[in-house]
């Protein structure tokens, strides 16, 4: 009996339906990551320059908006697991890049911003994990890392547009209002597309409520959720590397151009990585992702030199492809099906307090110590993630991705 949707309605087998309902999924994320990667780079700029907002401002905004979106990501999966409606939750978190935009072209203080990023973060918080559970269950098991290679290469496809845009709107001094009208039309685009997703119900142990608490987790899973931790613990906020370009004496438009060339490295990148750690293994692609990222830190801490910059930009575009399918593919298959949403959301949420931590962290070093610093600790920590995940997930080439 075919399985059947939240409507009732039969589900195709998966074996023809793999392809769409992924691409659809990550042509999605595609037109509302061009939406938001649009307005991000401005964002900052119409706070300090046309609201009057000091840095400390921006940085309490991003602090909160951040924040809320790294704890909302595990209730979400949790509540996709419950209700399964995941579809539902991720048409409903993709919404809210809309009302974002529109609550920026209200904003006349910098409190209508902070309202409108934690509409947009809240959105994201809530999409995230039932996205990414989406994802998971309408791909073969052997093709999970082509699967979010593919939605993450889309997503970064937007990314790039996105972030291409808001070059030539700093380069034609065009109106901020007049960027945010017009970043709405993506956004809605990429809404309409949610409709035609498929989501099948996933099958769980009779009389079993979808918990973490007792859950027969794996071990290995356990500790790789506990390295990720850590590893983030150093990776702040990409603003961080942008502001360190900066330092190193780039212009605005050159740092956005960085920006542009770390997008579009992420989005070429993303499939073949994933395909790579389908065919050999995720450890095969988590360890070279974690130790580029280190590189890229000890880097920018010790070089000076503009095309030795530029260069870190490609590698670290490289290297966000390589972790951000591997480590969402190894999360799903080593979750148990019926616990998928709410394992992946609690990954989400740990690489989300991570990221707020790291940014802190970052920020008093670079006051303390100097703009080396954080990258001389990023880059040590990402190191030490690099030797645990080859640990973890055990030596040699295993064709089977459960063993990675």
């Amino acid at each position: 009996m075919p399985a059947m949707d939240p409507d009732h309605r039969p589900v195709p087998r998966r074996h023809g339906r793999v392809v769409p309902n992924v691409l659809l999924i990550g042509l999605t994320s595609m037109f509302v990551d061009l939406s938001t990667e649009m307005v991000y780079p401005l964002v900052p700029i119409f706070l300090t320059a046309t609201l009057g907002a000091t840095p400390m401002v921006v940085g309490v905004i991003e602090g909160i908006a951040e924040s809320l979106a790294s704890l909302l990501k595990v209730f979400s999966g949790y509540l996709g697991d419950v209700h399964q409606h995941r579809k539902r939750l991720a048409f409903l978190g993709y919404s809210g890049a809309v009302v974002y935009k529109v609550l920026l072209l209200a904003a006349t203080s910098w409190g209508g911003v902070l309202l409108a990023r934690v509409v947009d973060r809240t959105g994201k918080g809530i999409r995230t994990a039932p996205r990414d559970s989406l994802i998971a269950q309408s791909s073969d098991q052997s093709k999970l890392g082509g699967s979010f290679g593919l939605a993450k290469m889309l997503d970064m496809a937007g990314s790039s547009a996105g972030a291409l845009l808001a070059l030539v709107v700093v380069s034609t001094g065009t109106a901020f209002h007049q960027a945010f009208l017009w970043s709405i039309v993506p956004a809605v685009i990429g809404i309409l597309i949610i409709p035609a997703v498929r989501e099948e119900r996933v099958e769980r142990p009779a009389g079993v409520r979808p918990t973490l608490r007792g859950a027969p987790l794996d071990a290995r899973l356990r500790l790789y959720l506990g390295t990720v931790f850590f590893f983030c613990l150093g990776n702040s906020s990409n603003a961080f590397l942008l502001l360190k370009a900066a330092d190193l004496g780039f212009s605005l438009t050159q740092v956005m151009l960085l920006y542009l060339i770390f997008n579009v490295s992420a989005s070429v990148f993303a499939i073949p990585s994933g395909r790579f750690s389908d065919r050999f293994g995720r450890r095969s692609v988590l360890v070279p992702g974690y130790l580029l990222a280190g590189l890229v830190y000890l880097g920018l801490a010790g070089f000076t030199s503009r095309p030795a910059v530029v260069l870190l930009f490609v590698v670290y575009g490289a290297c966000t492809a390589f972790l951000s399918g591997a480590e969402r593919a190894f999360v799903a298959e080593a979750a148990p099906p019926h616990l998928r949403g709410t394992v992946l959301g609690v990954y989400g949420t740990l690489q989300g307090i991570g990221l707020l931590l790291a940014s802190l962290i970052a920020g008093a070093m670079w006051v303390g110590l100097g703009s080396d610093a954080p990258f001389w600790f990023g880059g040590s920590l990402a190191v030490l993630a690099a030797a645990a995940t080859a640990t973890i997930l055990g030596s040699g080439r295993r064709r089977n991705a459960r063993h990675g």
